[in-house]
């Protein structure tokens, strides 16, 4: 029987966010939601407001025997501006900040090491703003965000296209953009 573990990231706009890991064997599920902030099930308009002091985030259910954290991680890197403390693209404010929020000590160790080869690669001339923090409760977001890019296809390329964030990646990182 596989034993899942779970993954936590914030790359600015969770719509964006599902699909790059949705398709792999390995991945149970991934969910958009909230995290690391201090309000209790949040709303959508109310982490929107900057208030909540949550992050959009998405959080992933995988078996780390078939798809490993280091795998995540990479993905992950090659999803988002990492140098940008201010949000992701066109969306800008703390909800919208990267993170990756680490659920034991392996993960952490991992993501300390992933931020470091990427910060030694000189793929960036600025410096990695992404934070590493400790897993806080997730909240699921509304159903109507939930595999967004499966419910709204155009829309969310559209969203992808508009925001910066598709040029910004085959920039960085080349080949296909999700």
């Amino acid at each position: 029987m596989a034993k899942l573990e779970k993954a936590t990231f914030a790359g600015g706009c969770f719509w964006c966010m599902v699909k790059p890991f949705d398709s792999y064997d390995g991945i149970e599920t991934v969910t958009s939601g909230y995290t690391g902030g201090h309000t209790i099930n949040p709303t959508y308009k109310e982490v929107c407001s900057e208030t909540t002091g949550h992050f959009e985030a998405v959080q992933i259910v995988y078996d780390a025997a078939v798809f490993p954290y280091s795998k995540l991680l990479e993905i992950f890197w090659q999803q988002i501006d990492p140098t940008d403390p201010g949000g992701q693209f066109h969306d800008r404010g703390d909800s919208y900040r990267t993170a990756i929020f680490y659920h034991n000590e392996t993960q952490k160790t991992e993501a300390e090491h992933s931020k470091k080869q990427l910060e030694q690669s000189g793929k960036f001339s600025k410096p990695i703003a992404t934070l590493i923090l400790p897993a806080k409760p997730f909240y699921p977001a509304e159903g109507y965000h939930q595999d967004y890019y499966k419910k709204n296809p155009f829309h969310y390329q559209m969203y992808r296209r508009g925001s910066g964030r598709e040029a910004f990646i085959q920039k960085h990182w080349g080949g296909e953009t999700t």
